[in-house]
């Protein structure tokens, strides 16, 4: 992400940083009886893996912690032996700012690893537990750290090893992690200090159940700017999670026996899917801040909370918050929105921070919102009660009632024979070789019963992979699938680096931790084209990323695009121009996007300097989809005409969407380099009449499109020319969502904005349309709507027009 803006909190990490006493206390033992050895894929594939623009030849890029004296008995110290696994090889680490040079992909095998001191996760890791027989990591008695995994910790003088908001490329899945070894007084599972391209999954974490005195927390998560977690479950604790981040998505979390199943200390947007609260005291408490000097109301920490498709049992507190229709502090702080959400084993649904209930349990309650809401071109309104429920298409519906879901996929039960090598296939990955040939004949050849394997590598591609309408794939701790050459070089002329299926196919395409890039100029590259049709779920990408700039082998780097904002950009460095379109779902497309990060490098990640670059990239993520298309936890972030466009669309959901501007906007302004195409449905800011704080990228773009669900929206401005003058007074841009032409049943809630003067600029049914001209325009201003950070509203909903 790359900014600098956090909204500091102090915390109390005096309970975490405590040394534990050698008694454990309240211990629920907890035993595990595990195998020595699995057949788990991961565990058993031949190993390829290279590093193709490091300078060790003899790098490890996958590790099993085994091999390096972690016996996993249950009563032997590990910690030496997995922390040794995770940091051979000069990798980065503390002092190190960021490196895509030294991955890891760090496996335990089935067993109890016993720790006492935290397991560092250096940058750009995975921790991959055995998905069939789950390790156990367990914190012995004297147990002393912040806890257990620790993402970024912390030195001497309260500084982090790592930039928290540029903590990227993480990963930890298949764990159980244990406390309650430990005394009820101490302890934490995962310290969760990051930003994109990060994830959990399928972990549990045990702590002691019950007692005032209970301090444990399964995650704690101080700041950062992230990410995503999925399939997680927590028994026990004071906090089965304490939060705060920027934005965040979260699908499937359970929590039994925790005193509080959320602490959300603060964010700017967050949002919950498929919650599941048995058995707690409190399910969420945002009730967070500091009393304001009428002592009347609170001065909330909490951006916006949405909570969907969700439900309590034997839990008597629902969510506490701090909102206030007559005195809320900030204006739009506290926002809350509620959407399928089984209350009926609560006695309070909401309650108020001074213990009044708001809203009684005892139900289902359908759509609930707290904040301020538009419609068209109503003025706004703070409202604290019962919305009418949006209208779900029913493309975007699961079998259950809920909208569709599905985890990432990890194989469990495919044996390691069916997975073919693409470097067994003839691939190199090394960075030089034209691997198109190669690559596209390993896909012709796949088996139905087979599985397309990327060793981690660098595989140029110098014309269209044509992918086939069936085909599973997954990469080794995201190899690099990179265009380049004179191909796409044409920005009038597009080429897909990935064409998957033909526009009409129905198909079933699964892709996994991979990342798309460019190696050199692609400005006429659109790095992945999804055309295929199918089934809820059969076609999806998880953990897949987009990342063009920034990176060793990319040659976007400071070496070349170091920012210049003192210069005239109105003719612009072409050996810094990017790809012409990140990922398009065309119009016959269905697809399920999970944890994917559109990002235009806005700083180094590899060379010394780590300096902010100037990338030009001409467009993120375009819906043209007819089908249904479900985006969980995606980003995009500095394409230079918009991040997230969706034209002529039908049956969308988002949850949550974050973006970012370009820093040197506005130098040069949003149609430099990249010209508008009108027949691509471009915005040309025609209607900006030379301002050019007007002429910047959308953050979201929507036109001539109905059944639109988006569930959280995080967009954001930091710069104008990397200045910061303008984020005091919330100027950066003047608009930063755009609503044209003809839409219907379009529902966008919790949208946070930063320094845009205006949050929303509409022009439906009033001759809004695909040229970016309004013959009127209809406006949500930020002053409006300050939250404590950003500015928040609960929903904007487009005018009836029937």
């Amino acid at each position: 992400m790359g900014s600098r803006f956090i909204f500091t909190l102090v915390l109390a990490l005096q309970t975490l940083l405590t040394a534990a006493a050698p008694t454990p206390q309240g211990s629920t033992g907890v035993t595990y009886q595990q195998t020595a050895s699995s057949s788990y894929w991961l565990a058993n594939i031949k190993r390829q893996g290279t590093v193709a623009f490091g300078s060790d030849a003899s790098y490890k890029v996958f590790r099993n912690v085994k091999d390096y004296g972690a016996k996993g008995d249950g009563s032997t110290d590990d910690t030496t032996a997995i922390n040794s696994a995770i940091s051979d090889g000069n990798r980065c680490g503390k002092g190190c700012d960021s490196s895509t040079v030294t991955p890891a992909l760090v496996y335990f095998p089935p067993g109890t690893y016993m720790v006492s001191k935290p397991i560092i996760q250096y940058y750009y890791t995975q921790f991959v537990g055995d998905a069939i027989d789950i390790p156990v990591l367990k914190a012995t008695a004297s147990f002393q750290g912040m806890a257990v995994i620790d993402a970024d910790p912390y030195n001497d003088d309260g500084s982090n090893w790592f930039t928290n908001q540029n903590n990227f490329f993480r990963q930890v899945r298949n764990f159980v992690i244990d406390l309650t070894g430990m005394p009820a007084t101490a302890g934490a599972g995962i310290h969760w200090q990051v930003a994109q391209a990060t994830s959990l999954q399928n972990i549990r974490f045990e702590m002691v159940k019950g007692g005032d005195n209970n301090k444990q927390q399964g995650i704690f998560m101080d700041n950062g700017s992230g990410g995503w977690m999925t399939d997680l479950t927590f028994n026990g604790g004071n906090y089965g999670a304490f939060l705060g981040n920027q934005q965040f998505t979260t699908r499937n979390l359970t929590f039994n026996d925790c005193n509080t199943a959320i602490f959300m200390n603060w964010n700017w947007a967050w949002t919950f899917k498929s919650v599941s609260i048995n058995n707690c005291k409190v399910g969420i408490d945002m009730a967070t801040g500091a009393l304001s000097t009428a002592g009347k109301s609170l001065n909330q920490t909490v951006g916006s909370l949405m909570l969907l498709d969700s439900k309590l049992t034997n839990t008597p507190i629902g969510v506490n918050t701090s909102f206030s229709t007559s005195d809320n502090t900030p204006t739009s702080g506290g926002t809350l929105i509620l959407d399928n959400v089984d209350f009926t084993g609560s006695t309070t649904a909401v309650q108020d921070y001074t213990g009044t209930s708001v809203l009684a349990g005892g139900s289902i309650v359908k759509s609930w919102y707290q904040g301020k809401t538009y419609s068209g071109a109503t003025a706004g309104t703070s409202v604290r009660g019962n919305l009418t429920p949006p209208n779900k298409p029913q493309a975007l519906m699961g079998s259950s009632g809920a909208i569709f879901e599905r985890s990432k996929p990890q194989y469990e039960n495919v044996p390691s024979s069916s997975f073919i090598s693409v470097k067994s296939k003839g691939a190199k990955g090394d960075g030089t070789t034209d691997d198109t040939a190669a690559i596209q004949a390993a896909m012709n050849s796949i088996q139905p019963d087979q599985i397309l394997y990327f060793d981690h590598g660098a595989y140029l591609i110098t014309r269209s992979i044509m992918v086939p309408s069936k085909i599973k794939m997954t990469g080794e701790i995201w190899p690099l699938i990179l265009a380049s050459g004179e191909y796409f070089a044409d920005q009038t002329n597009p080429k897909a680096l990935f064409d998957v299926g033909e526009e009409g196919q129905e198909g079933a395409v699964e892709m996994s931790d991979m990342i798309f890039g460019v190696a050199g100029p692609a400005p006429g590259a659109t790095l992945m084209r999804w055309n295929l049709g199918g089934e809820a779920g059969t076609n999806g990408i998880w953990d897949v990323h987009f990342r063009v700039g920034g990176y060793a082998g990319s040659q976007l780097q400071s070496d070349t695009c170091s920012k210049s904002p003192k210069s005239d950009h109105s003719t612009v460095n072409t050996k810094c121009e990017g790809a012409f379109l990140l990922f398009h779902a065309t119009n016959t497309s269905s697809v399920y996007l999970e944890n994917s990060w559109f990002w235009v490098a806005d700083h180094e990640l590899d060379l010394s300097d780590h300096n902010q670059i100037d990338i030009y990239n001409g467009r993120g993520v375009l819906i043209e989809s007819q089908g249904a298309v479900w985006m969980y936890g995606t980003s995009a972030e500095h394409s230079v005409l918009y991040n997230y466009q969706l034209n002529g669309a039908k049956n969308v959901f988002m949850g949550l969407i974050q973006t970012e501007t370009p820093y040197f906007q506005s130098n040069p302004i949003a149609t430099t380099p990249f010209k508008v195409q009108a027949a691509r449905g471009d915005p040309t800011f025609e209607n900006c009449q030379g301002d050019k704080t007007c002429e910047k990228a959308w953050g979201l773009r929507v036109v001539d499109s109905s059944d639109v669900l988006i569930y959280g929206a995080g967009l954001y401005s930091f710069f104008d020319n990397y200045d910061q003058t303008c984020v005091a007074g919330q100027n950066c841009q003047a608009n930063m969502v755009s609503m044209e032409g003809s839409i219907s049943n379009l529902n966008l809630f919790g949208l946070s904005t930063k320094a845009s003067v205006n949050m929303v600029t509409s022009a439906v049914g009033v001759g809004g349309n695909a040229t970016g001209k309004y013959s009127s325009l209809n406006l949500v201003p930020d002053e409006d709507n300050r939250s404590n950070f950003c500015a928040t509203i609960a929903l904007w909903t487009p005018p009836d027009l029937s």
